[in-house]
């Protein structure tokens, strides 16, 4: 059985830096700690904004697994009208790179719906294990 560790945040958009303290001092000194504090910002935003995790009293739970050659960094929010995807971006749009960021640095990601919510994870490759 893998470790794993997890956290429920308020749905604040305040509450992002705190989920990226969380995995920062979890993933530690890994050589994928900058990876995994850029998915979880990524994923606790879309989080925040575009699920039911950003209304009052609304909430988000990140999980933080460690495989023997990876680290898997998932987000589980509490559902919206849109599944997410990931979205063609032209330099101009300011906004929709988030998960396309992830793809880039993960080996794998995926989304998980649940009957209350739904959940994003990505699994980092952790080198010299």
């Amino acid at each position: 059985m893998h470790p794993k560790w997890c956290r429920a945040f308020p749905g604040h958009a305040e509450e992002v830096a705190h989920a990226r303290h969380f995995v920062a001092s979890l993933v530690g000194e890994r050589s994928c700690v900058d990876d995994a504090v850029l998915v979880v910002s990524e994923l606790a935003t879309n989080a925040v904004r575009h699920s039911r995790s950003g209304a009052v009293g609304g909430w988000f739970l990140v999980v933080i697994c460690f495989g023997d050659d990876f680290v898997r960094i998932e987000v589980v929010d509490q559902g919206g009208k849109c599944r997410p995807r990931l979205c063609d971006v032209t330099h101009q749009e300011e906004g929709g790179r988030g998960l396309v960021l992830i793809a880039a640095c993960a080996k794998d990601w995926g989304v998980k719906d649940w009957p209350e919510g739904r959940s994003v994870w990505a699994d980092l490759v952790q080198e010299g294990v």
